[in-house]
């Protein structure tokens, strides 16, 4: 990102201005930079309407690459900076999950977490923008957020990977499988259970 780069969201821009504000500041600040969470509803109340609906994910995303990063072990770094700030002193933290893949890879994952069989469709981006505008509840500039990242993932901008959260905290960081097995959105109910594909 850059002064004049156009491609990113609202969010996104007051974030990359909040470090240059901060940075002019002169004061001795660590900045965090996960790549998308878990948390988004990308990977949790969208991903579980579709995986209820029909098992799939339905996203945007073509054959880009993701590293998504839960928001619990970005709260473990932060913690770890301000309890212990002598050991730390990089000036930037990217932070992402274990690993970088396709949203296949990630189906599997889920898969896996669901014990049921889980497959991503690739929608058309304009048919999808489309849809979570006139099919969710969301407030709009977080529409408008997650429209832009789906965006920018078809465009493979958020294929990295790093282990700044292990290095950090002593523990690496969740993988989507961990992540969606705790989640409640995910727990299936005897319906889903009866009607489910198992693996194999």
């Amino acid at each position: 990102m850059t002064a004049v780069s156009t491609e990113e969201s609202h969010q996104q821009r007051l974030h990359w201005l909040a470090e240059q504000v901060l940075d002019w500041s002169g004061l001795p600040v660590r900045h965090l930079r996960p790549t998308v969470f878990l948390d988004n509803p990308l990977f949790t109340t969208l991903a579980a309407r579709s995986i209820t609906a029909d098992a799939t994910i339905r996203l945007p995303f073509g054959r880009g690459r993701t590293s998504p990063v839960a928001a619990a072990d970005v709260a473990r770094v932060a913690a770890e900076l301000l309890a212990e700030p002598g050991n730390h002193r990089d000036h930037v933290y990217e932070l992402t999950g274990p690993r970088s893949q396709d949203m296949d890879g990630v189906a599997e994952e889920f898969s896996r977490a669901l014990g049921r069989r889980v497959t991503y469709v690739d929608v058309p981006p304009d048919e999808w923008a489309h849809l979570v505008e006139t099919q969710t509840d969301l407030a709009p500039f977080t529409r408008d957020h997650i429209v832009t990242m789906a965006r920018l993932h078809r465009q493979n901008r958020y294929d990295r990977a790093t282990e700044t959260i292990e290095r950090v905290t002593g523990r690496p960081a969740q993988t989507v499988e961990e992540f969606v097995s705790g989640l409640p959105a995910f727990l299936p109910t005897a319906t889903d259970r009866s009607t489910a594909t198992p693996l194999g």
